[in-house]
């Protein structure tokens, strides 16, 4: 996901838990991939705790998130038992997601939650692994194995925290991620059909009407069922799939073409 990538960065940093004692300018988000250093990698440099933490904060202020990543790892490192290596740990993950690494900061925040589970910002860290794994959704003629990590992901965000500001966005979220899934179903289905492989094609169809019918593809499948099942020789089959699509999505141009596909090759059942 490219074009989409910035406007769900800047939603998720709209919801950054009030503890992360952080405020986000325009730049950050304009320069968020990779902002240059100004000076050498201090990561590795003993100091106290506060001015690491710090550090690492203006680091990320300035954009520089590769770097506030690597320093917020540093303070845990190096002051593991203070409170700072709590919100360092959150905000390493935080920068990572910035920074588009986002295997490391699925790591980092589940981190988080392995040792703070009933934190008050437990919430945020499970959304921000739902939304690295949402952000890594590839187009539907890629595998999906990491949109069905989202999908799981961001259920687990609305099942454990359905109070928080975090769960209406996963749920809206939730509902994109099943419309791409549902969208990768029809491709393989009209794949099969072009193919002549009908049986195929009708289970593919089948688990979008199945699994996916809230979704906007969900029409288009009992449509596309309508007409595997009547190249299989199954008019009976066929008219359940049009009569469905004409008692939910009535109007719908698909009933449309399933009721004028239905008069064509199988006359009488539409009756």
């Amino acid at each position: 996901m490219t074009a989409q990538t910035s406007r769900f960065s800047a939603s998720s940093m709209r919801l950054l838990p009030r503890t992360a004692f952080i405020v986000l300018s325009a730049a950050l988000v304009a320069g968020c991939a990779g902002g240059k250093s100004d000076g050498p990698d201090t990561a590795y440099v003993a100091r106290d705790v506060e001015t690491l933490y710090f550090a690492a904060k203006d680091r990320l202020d300035r954009g520089q998130v590769k770097q506030a990543a690597a320093l917020f790892d540093e303070v845990e490192r190096q002051h593991p038992y203070s409170e700072w290596a709590r919100r360092a740990q959150l905000m390493s993950a935080f920068s990572y997601y910035v920074a588009r690494n986002y295997t490391q900061a699925i790591q980092s925040a589940q981190r988080f939650l392995s040792i703070h589970p009933g934190n008050k910002d437990a919430p945020y860290a499970s959304y921000l692994i739902a939304l690295s794994y949402y952000e890594q959704i590839s187009d539907v003629t890629r595998d999906q194995a990491t949109t069905l990590q989202a999908k799981t992901a961001l259920t687990e965000v609305i099942r454990r925290y359905p109070g928080s500001e975090y769960a209406a966005d996963a749920q809206l979220k939730l509902d994109l991620v099943n419309d791409h899934l549902a969208g990768k179903e029809m491709t393989v289905g009209r794949f099969y059909q072009s193919s002549g492989k009908w049986l195929a094609s009708t289970l593919r169809f089948r688990e979008v009407v199945d699994d996916y019918q809230t979704t906007s593809h969900a029409p288009e499948a009992l449509y596309r069922l309508t007409e595997s099942y009547l190249a299989l020789g199954l008019p009976e089959e066929a008219q359940k799939s049009a009569a469905v699509l004409g008692a939910n999505y009535p109007g719908n141009e698909w009933y449309d073409r399933a009721y004028e596909l239905m008069e064509k090759k199988a006359p009488g059942f539409m009756g």
